[in-house]
Parts: C-alpha cells; structure tokens; sequence
C-alpha cells in the first residue's frame, strides 16, 4: 500500500519559487557576484552612466534636480546621486577650482569639462566627460549628450579636472 501526499498545484508553485529564490539569495553564485561588483566599480564610469540617465531633463536657471538643471546643478547632483557619493561645489567656477587637472588627451570618464559660454576665458559651464570625445551636460535645451568637437563647444573649451580619486 502506498501513501501520496496532494498538494494543491498553486502550493507546489509557490514553494518552488521560494527555493528558487532562497537558492539565489543564499547560494554560492551570488555571493561570489556581489563581492566582485564590489571591487570592480570605476567610480569614474559610474559617474558617466548615472549622469547619462538624465538625458532629457529640462533646463532650468539655477535648477539643481531632475525637474530642471543648470549646468553646474547637474554635475553637483549627479556626484552626490553616483556611487562616489562626493558633494562638490554649487558653481562651475568653484568646481574648476577642485580636482587635478587633466590634459584633453587624457581625459577618464566622470572627469569634469570645462567651458566659457559666457566671458571668454571664463569659466562658465561644466559638463560630465562620458569617453569618445563627448560629455554630458545641461544645455539651454536640457541635458544632453555633446560632441566636444562640435565647433560651438571646441571653440570655448577651458580645461578639465579630474576630482575622483
């Protein structure tokens, strides 16, 4: 004589994806992730993708949050909100005062560039260095992705400094 047990088929599919989830959570594979995760972040790429995010967020005059942002409100926000966690100057002025300057071929991702838009010579805007020639930044027309060779802005570059350690 053999004895079966009935389980009801949504109790069967529950538990199954308890173990399953348990399995995940506790099991050897994402231990070994998470510890990698850890000790393989580039501050500086992370600065990149973060500030990427905001692509099409509308300018805003002194604006410092994704309902609008400034040019210099968007790379102070974007620091904070990234993995470096870094408060850094409100202006763009007091920002290319910090961090170690880098020369143009040797710029990093999540570097900070430079640019007069207003004062020739001035320092007046900043945007986020993202690799192959581009940065991202609030412009009159909201954030954007921007080619640095594009004549508007290769004609007022100022500098760059890199601020991650």
């Amino acid at each position: 004589m053999s004895m079966s047990l009935q389980f009801p088929k949504w109790a069967v599919t529950v538990l199954s994806i308890l173990a399953l989830v348990a399995a995940f959570i506790f099991g050897p594979v994402s231990n070994a992730l998470a510890a990698n995760s850890v000790t393989s972040i580039n501050y500086g790429e992370e600065v990149s993708e973060v500030a990427k995010r905001y692509v099409g967020a509308p300018y805003k005059w002194g604006g410092t949050t994704p309902k609008g942002f400034d040019a210099s409100g968007f790379t102070q926000y974007v620091y904070k909100k990234a993995a470096t966690k870094m408060t850094i100057p409100r202006t763009s002025d007091a920002q290319y005062k910090m961090g170690k300057a880098v020369k143009q071929n040797k710029l990093q991702q999540g570097d900070l560039v430079f640019y007069a838009t207003g004062e020739k010579g001035k320092v007046s805007y900043v945007g986020i260095y993202n690799g192959d020639g581009t940065f991202t930044g609030a412009t009159s027309k909201g954030v954007k992705v921007v080619k640095m060779s594009d004549k508007y802005w290769k004609e007022r570059y100022i500098g760059a400094k890199r601020i991650i350690k």
